[in-house]
């Protein structure tokens, strides 16, 4: 379980052993995150990704099949990820609970600068049900409140902290994007559907 609140930035340094299955990444380790360890889970552009090996400045982590389909780590591997690691149950929760469990991806429809950032994201009509204004998503990882629905978009507006200190600076229209809906939405919207059809 995660918060969204990133911690850092990293680059992807090799793609190999690519099979039927999944595919290895190798991450570049953050210069101090020398207490990660083996099993352990990271946030990584929104996909809860389990470390498999470590070595002094990398570390692999295993991609499914399954997460390449639904996520931006499909045919075209991000060179720079968002990282963070899981929660601690001492901790402060600064954002809202994310999972690590990337819906789906959508693409950049619109970046605006006029009045602060704001991006705009396509996103099947279908899934606006599961979006409230004021409410939370998790965009490539990141906790955001969304400013704004419509029928097949969504918008967030980026404090410059965070277009600072994320991919987020980056994005650019057409640009493809990893989608977590709230949770809590998600099992309210699963309990109702019985009632609505």
């Amino acid at each position: 379980m995660f918060s969204g609140i990133i911690e850092t930035t990293t680059i992807v340094n090799n793609v190999s052993d690519e099979t039927n299955d999944g595919v290895n990444l190798t991450f570049q380790r953050p210069s101090n995150w020398d207490d990660i360890a083996l099993g352990e889970s990271i946030n990584t552009n929104g996909v809860c990704l389990t470390i498999t090996a470590i070595r002094e400045t990398e570390y692999d982590c295993y991609v499914m099949n399954e997460t390449r389909l639904v996520s931006t780590f499909g045919s075209k591997i991000p060179k720079k990820v968002n990282l963070e690691r899981a929660l601690k149950a001492s901790g402060r929760i600064d954002g809202h609970f994310v999972q690590g469990h990337v819906d789906k991806a959508g693409s950049i429809k619109d970046v605006s600068k006029e009045d602060g950032t704001r991006l705009k994201i396509q996103i099947d009509p279908n899934d606006k049900k599961l979006l409230v204004l004021k409410g939370s998503v998790a965009i490539d990882g990141i906790s955001l409140t969304l400013s704004n629905i419509e029928t097949d978009n969504f918008e967030v507006s980026i404090i410059p902290y965070t277009l600072e200190h994320t991919t987020l600076g980056a994005l650019d229209i057409g640009d493809k994007v990893n989608i977590e809906f709230d949770v809590l939405g998600k099992y309210v919207q699963n309990n109702l559907e019985p009632h609505n059809s």
